[in-house]
């Protein structure tokens, strides 16, 4: 079955990812674990405090925290063009858990297989014959297997324990306000970073390696950094002011570019970035770009010459927005 194809076995810190039932032999959990299921998109505060609660729970159990994680997401499996935008790509949220103190990721590909397995049969094999599951922590609106007929009521009936995760609020512009991914794809479309943030626990940042691009800004006189966005769809489009962290102790400033570059005719979605004052080789260098500002939409401009001039419109643009921010904090 596809949910046991084999797959790389990785480690990240002292956390171990397990890529597949494969790699997650019935033997390593025969005293038991405790886990959870889900997206974790984003691992914001609230991920975080169900994340708290497992690894709380495991220790004084004495045994390893697991996080069941499917890749794709469901609704990219099912409804491609409708499945919301990532903030996390899989190795971000990889590393976000592992630096929450998670023993074991184990990520299930969800492919025809899986989405047909039924809940009961999810439960036996995954649950029960591999993890051996002590204690589950799992939403009270969670829904699995095929025709997504299991639930909380469901797990209950089994011999572990299910322990329902709790909702956290965070205060915005005055209100208590449910944390979801939702939530804060919703805040970075409106363009709220601050809010986001706060959400989060942390900046957004979009982070990938630097790879070669097609030299399309080099011609142009505007360098760029490519990274590969590595998600279907990304949750910001357009030109932003950034903060780029990564290359050094100093935090770089710069303008961005998320989307498909209408004029120069390119069709696959990508990052870029035109650092300020830098001028140094950063292939395979692995940065984090902050968003601070959006400053406009992409559009596709009629000429080269046309969009040359609106880059240097946005870099000045970018450059009084990013130091208004530097000097007001």
């Amino acid at each position: 079955m596809a949910i046991i194809a084999r797959f790389d076995l990785a480690k990240i810190g002292s956390m171990r990812l397990l890529r597949g039932l494969y790699n997650c032999p019935e033997q390593l959990f025969t005293e038991g674990c405790v886990a959870t299921i889900g997206n974790f998109d984003g691992v914001h505060l609230g991920h975080q405090a169900i994340i708290k609660r497992l690894t709380s729970r495991a220790k004084e159990l004495t045994l390893p925290s697991v996080v069941v994680l499917f890749e794709p997401h469901a609704q990219e499996f099912f409804r491609p063009e409708q499945a919301p935008a990532r903030l996390f790509k899989l190795t971000d949220k990889i590393q976000a858990l592992a630096e929450l103190g998670v023993d074991y990721v184990l990520c299930l590909r969800f492919a025809k297989e899986l989405a047909n397995l039924s809940a009961q049969d999810f439960v036996g094999r995954v649950l029960n014959q591999h993890l051996h599951v002590h204690h589950l922590f799992i939403g009270d609106d969670f829904r699995f297997g095929h025709q997504r007929k299991g639930d909380f009521e469901l797990l209950k009936s089994y011999d572990f324990v299910v322990e329902a995760n709790h909702s956290v609020t965070a205060e915005l512009e005055g209100e208590e306000t449910r944390i979801s991914s939702s939530q804060v794809r919703a805040l970075l479309e409106q363009n709220q970073f601050v809010s986001a943030g706060k959400v989060l626990g942390k900046s957004f940042r979009l982070n990938g390696k630097v790879a070669h691009g097609d030299k399309q800004g080099r011609l142009i006189g505007v360098p760029t950094a490519n990274i590969a966005l590595k998600r279907r769809k990304s949750p910001l489009k357009g030109v932003y002011a950034v903060k780029v962290y990564g290359l050094g102790t100093k935090t770089l400033l710069g303008v961005a570019n998320i989307g498909r570059k209408p004029t120069l005719k390119d069709s696959s979605e990508r990052l870029e970035v035109h650092l300020f004052d830098f001028d140094g080789d950063i292939y395979g260098h692995r940065i984090q770009v902050e968003p601070i500002a959006k400053i406009r939409d992409e559009k596709k401009f009629e000429s080269v010459d046309i969009l040359i001039t609106q880059i240097q419109q946005d870099i000045a643009t970018a450059k009084t927005i990013l130091n208004t921010e530097i000097t007001t904090n």
